[in-house]
């Protein structure tokens, strides 16, 4: 089994960034694509950027492009999502999944394992 654990989220101002981290333990895989997706209440889980195994590829939701940067530390199973220029919209619950494989999604339903959130708030 796998766990994620995310940290990193809290009260930010409009403006301001913030830094989440996931860390992958247990029995993680050799390969594996790692990507961030935010939720609120009422909907539906949205993708926010995925990086590929090899670091070399990520995508990014249009609304964050600019803004958010996706990184990895394999040696440390670890991903991270810097977060600039945060606005009250950016305001979820920001979830790590973790997809068997090289290659990631931007599908939620492709992932196959989740950390337990955290949140983010945005005030302006």
């Amino acid at each position: 089994q796998v766990q994620l654990v995310e940290a990193g989220g809290g009260l930010v101002q409009a403006g301001g960034s913030l830094r989440l981290s996931c860390a992958a333990s247990g029995r993680t895989f050799s390969i594996y694509a790692m990507g961030w997706f935010r939720q609120t209440p009422g909907k539906e889980r949205e993708f926010v950027a995925a990086d590929n195994w090899s670091g070399k590829s990520q995508d990014y939701a249009d609304s964050v492009k600019g803004r958010f940067t996706i990184s990895r530390d394999n040696a440390k199973n670890t991903v991270y999502l810097q977060m600039n220029n945060l606005n009250p919209g950016d305001t979820a619950v920001y979830y790590c999944g973790l997809r068997a494989g090289p290659i990631a999604s931007m599908s939620p339903d492709e992932f196959d394992y989740w950390g337990q959130g955290t949140r983010v708030t945005v005030y302006s």
